[in-house]
């Protein structure tokens, strides 16, 4: 029997638009109503994971930056967490600054970035249809160098992005130089869509994602699971991107969504229908319920 369920969010729970669909939630609340654990393991920092998070129901403990905090949301109180060292982070935004790479921090509560651009316009078009209390905390700032050395925030991952292959080729090869970090290893485009007024606009770009050395979302995953004293074939955990590659490989079930890139699906035990055809209700009513 299952007693815990980790879902990604971008790409897995919610669709192209950054929704959650009626079904998955009805899913997701028959799972909560049969005393299943279901947990958020995103790499997006907490405020924006803990509104959707509170908007299906699951929010007793939550999972971000792909593992680089735990947290209760409950009794808000960190369980876990393994943030960059400053001076790496430093010496990441230097290394983009000099390459003219586009990049945003991701601290506890903050996406900061110098323009609205990429991920970043994305969560900002997410925003428009949002309440206040639900938003993603977006912060433009023209000097990120500055902002990061004199204040004491903890960043939970950075993200590199840009449009061009040869040129983000070029900066993953200077940022494999750092010691004691994790650049994930991205073999495919992020595509994602946006409403502009009465159309859509499609977003496309080249990405990595940074962490700390030996953060990965099954790490945490394994913290929680130690405190509610449940084992790893007890587990699934339903992802579709690389920094799902851990907890699809090491859980009791490991699920893959139809929309992930071909590589990914040798991770994982059982595929399902893509985000936008209600894949994670699909795992759900089929191997849990």
């Amino acid at each position: 029997m299952y007693k815990l369920v980790a879902i990604d969010l971008d790409g897995t729970l919610l669709n192209s638009y950054g929704q959650v669909s009626a079904r998955n939630k009805e899913a997701i609340t028959k799972l909560i109503k049969k005393n299943i654990d279901v947990v958020i393991t995103s790499g997006r920092p907490f405020s924006s994971a803990k509104s959707i998070a509170k908007e299906i129901g699951a929010n007793k403990y939550m999972i971000c930056g792909n593992g680089s905090l735990l947290y209760d949301v409950q009794n808000n109180e960190i369980l876990y967490d393994k943030f960059i060292e400053k001076q790496k982070v430093l010496q990441i935004i230097k290394t983009c600054e000099e390459n003219s790479i586009y990049y945003n921090i991701y601290t506890e509560n903050l996406a900061i970035a110098k323009s609205l651009n990429y991920n970043i316009l994305f969560y900002n078009s997410e925003n428009q249809s949002k309440p206040d209390e639900q938003k993603t905390n977006i912060k433009i700032e023209k000097d990120i160098y500055r902002y990061i050395e004199e204040s004491n925030a903890n960043v939970l991952k950075i993200t590199i992005c840009d449009n061009n292959e040869i040129i983000f080729g070029g900066i993953i090869r200077k940022l494999r130089q750092i010691k004691n970090i994790d650049v994930l290893e991205v073999a495919h485009m992020s595509r994602k869509t946006i409403k502009t007024g009465t159309g859509e606009a499609n977003i496309e770009y080249f990405y990595t994602e940074i962490t700390s050395e030996n953060v990965n979302k099954w790490n945490a995953i394994l913290k929680l699971a130690e405190k509610l004293n449940i084992k790893s074939d007890e587990i699934v955990a339903i992802g579709d991107n690389i920094n799902d590659k851990e907890m699809m490989e090491n859980a009791g079930l490991g699920v893959i969504m139809g929309n992930s890139a071909p590589y990914m699906k040798k991770f994982a035990k059982v595929e399902v229908s893509g985000n936008n055809e209600d894949g994670v209700a699909e795992a759900i009513e089929k191997y849990i319920l």
